[in-house]
């Protein structure tokens, strides 16, 4: 099978399982290994799906480790991690981008384009950390922390 039929899969694997109730608060659980939490932050809109797409899903990392996935301009679904987790950028555009908390100090990483990849250690308090990025005033994304 090649990754772009096993992304799908996964994909539709998630969607079913959240459908189905069987994660908790109706987001997917998925392992953090980066190729499955990469193919549930697939799509472009803000909302995880096509442009224009209403649905929201949300990718939860069981691990202690998280990777957030720029793709077309876009940070893919929101993230749940733990507290402390190591979360994983990797930007798929050509353009370098950010990923900044909105308050400023919880967390802050440049990401080179065209493949470039960037950690930064989860915040330890729990809560919902909206972030930008500091070059394309458009991106926006949230990071839970469990």
């Amino acid at each position: 099978m090649n990754t772009g039929n096993a992304r799908v899969t996964l994909l539709l694997a998630a969607v079913l399982l959240g459908a189905a109730g069987c994660a908790p608060g109706g987001g997917t659980t998925a392992p953090a290994s980066a190729s499955a939490t990469e193919g549930m932050q697939m799509g472009s809109g803000a909302s995880g799906g096509p442009p224009g797409s209403s649905a929201t899903a949300t990718s939860t990392a069981t691990s202690s480790t998280a990777t957030i996935t720029v793709r077309d301009f876009a940070y893919g679904t929101p993230l749940v991690v733990a507290a402390g987790a190591q979360v994983t950028v990797t930007n798929m555009d050509s353009a370098e981008h950010t990923v900044t908390a909105d308050d400023g100090s919880a967390f802050d990483v440049d990401v080179k384009g065209s493949g470039g990849t960037a950690t930064f250690t989860a915040p330890s308090k729990p809560g919902t950390y909206a972030y930008h990025c500091t070059f394309h005033p458009g991106m926006h994304g949230t990071l839970t922390v469990k």
